[in-house]
């Protein structure tokens, strides 16, 4: 059994909890403010390169795809060379990535420099995320997460206006180029304040593990993607069949493989298994939202880039509104029944997108929006906690590369699960641009996709997490202990 291990100096003057916590957010605020930004300037990017705003998608599916393929290195890299380099390397290549997508010259280039962007991407997160996990008490999970996600909601909050501004006044360009200074930033609150905590045995590097997974879900990922465009259904189909038999060798060698980079075993842990899949299957709609709703409010509604802007942000709000309340709801719920109950609520709220039309008052989709946005944060705050309930300090790496991989694809493939489906809305009704209805078949079919993960959520214990959040779960006596408590039988 391995243990963490923390350089001396680190130790002098360790920050507590919510300092690591506020030094990670600032890694997400830099991440998502990108996308979120990014996707509200699709329709103008998409002029400047001369394609169609629906094809776009591929600028955002190649980042989400480059996270899933090196994310699963995350662990390892940290505990092989310490968390603090990897995480300062990690937010270096993020910047500079960003400095190349401002200078693309095309789409391909652009894509390119998207990729390179995720690379950084895929350390950035999961060694800040495993730096907290592993320097906070269970405890003080709650907490902490909620002390890291609240600084990160900046992003997606100012996001959307800022990227319509951008758009607006400026040029697309400048939307990579303000990470610059907050991955500066970042930079400098590592290197003061991030422990170094890595393990003292490390498993050798699963090479094979890395490239039979990387293969797998680079084609499923692309493969979907391509089946939204027009004419390359052929490709689609032959990158997607490729995807599967990577995802058979990979299966096969997890089972051999001493320390494979996707630990599948980790799925046998209870609460783990059932918030990947429950998790899995809420964020397609997550990932579908970004890249939908920008769309509809240009092309549907004929707003601009920051009309649109403004009104998409109130997700946001909704979110930063969720967080001060989720430690009490968990604490008086419990994990279970918050994700039941908030789940279906979530997923019905998002559904309501469906029917915004022009002629709705801006109130009430504004109204809907920051409800959908409560639900929704409060279902992945909820995910994020209860997976690591059951998980040992020694595999929390391991655990947190292969939930973060999971969770990224599934945002990905929201967005070509999203595009799919606009784009055979379109072809069924005979249209060569999206239609509003279009837009509501998709934001059917992906909330419809969120609403089946209730029946794993009801799989969970009631009792699930319960030294996180403080609940207590009613315990319901055996039957024998019943029938002593009415006098039935005589108690042993």
């Amino acid at each position: 059994m391995t243990e963490t291990a923390v350089e001396p100096s680190s130790r002098r003057g360790t920050p507590n909890f919510r300092v690591t916590a506020l030094i990670v957010a600032s890694a997400m605020i830099m991440e998502q403010l990108d996308a979120t930004v990014l996707a509200t300037a699709l329709p103008s990017m998409a002029k400047d390169f001369a394609v169609s705003a629906p094809q776009m998608s591929v600028v955002l599916t190649s980042y989400l795809l480059s996270l899933a393929l090196f994310i699963p290195a995350s662990g390892w890299l940290a505990d092989r060379f310490g968390a603090r380099l990897i995480f300062r390397l990690a937010i270096a290549i993020f910047t500079v990535g960003s400095v190349l997508c401002g200078q693309s010259p095309s789409l391909s280039f652009l894509v390119f420099s998207r990729l390179l962007q995720g690379f950084g991407g895929a350390m950035m997160v999961p060694v800040g995320r495993l730096v907290l996990l592993r320097t906070t008490a269970k405890s003080d999970y709650v907490s902490a997460m909620s002390w890291m996600l609240v600084p990160a909601l900046i992003g997606p909050i100012i996001g959307p206006p800022l990227g319509g501004f951008i758009v607006s006044y400026l040029d697309w360009r400048w939307i990579f180029y303000i990470n610059v200074p907050i991955g500066a930033l970042g930079i400098a609150l590592v290197t003061l304040f991030i422990e170094d905590v890595r393990e003292e045995a490390v498993e050798r590097f699963d090479f094979v593990g890395l490239v039979f997974s990387g293969i797998s879900l680079g084609c499923l990922l692309f493969g979907f993607e391509t089946a939204s465009h027009s004419g390359e259904g052929r490709l689609a189909a032959l990158l997607i069949a490729c995807g599967v038999v990577f995802g058979l060798f990979y299966l096969h060698h997890a089972k051999v493989a001493e320390a494979p980079i996707l630990d599948l075993s980790l799925m046998k842990i209870r609460t783990f298994g059932l918030s990947v899949i429950g998790g899995s299957l809420t964020r397609i709609t997550q990932g579908a939202l970004p890249f939908l709703l920008p769309l509809m409010m240009q092309i549907g509604f004929g707003l601009s880039a920051l009309e649109s802007g403004l009104i998409t942000f109130a997700t946001a709000i909704g979110s930063l509104a969720m967080k001060a309340a989720a430690a009490g709801i968990l604490r008086r719920f419990g994990f279970r029944n918050v994700l039941i109950v908030n789940g279906v609520l979530g997923a019905g709220s998002y559904a309501i997108c469906a029917a915004f039309r022009p002629y709705w008052p801006e109130w009430a989709i504004y109204a809907v929006l920051i409800v959908s946005g409560f639900f929704m944060s409060l279902q992945f705050t909820a995910y994020n906690i209860v997976a690591y309930d059951e998980i040992p300090r020694p595999r929390m790496s391991s655990a947190t590369s292969f939930y973060t991989t999971f969770q990224q694809l599934m945002l990905s493939l929201g967005i070509c699960v999203a595009a799919l489906t606009l784009h055979g809305s379109m072809l069924m009704a005979g249209r060569g641009h999206a239609a509003l209805g279009d837009f509501s078949v998709a934001f059917l079919v992906v909330t419809a996709v969120s609403l089946s993960a209730t029946w794993w959520n009801a799989k969970l214990p009631p009792e699930a997490g319960s030294d996180m959040s403080g609940h207590k779960a009613i315990r319901r006596p055996p039957a024998n202990e019943k029938a002593v408590r009415r006098g039935q039988i005589r108690p042993v």
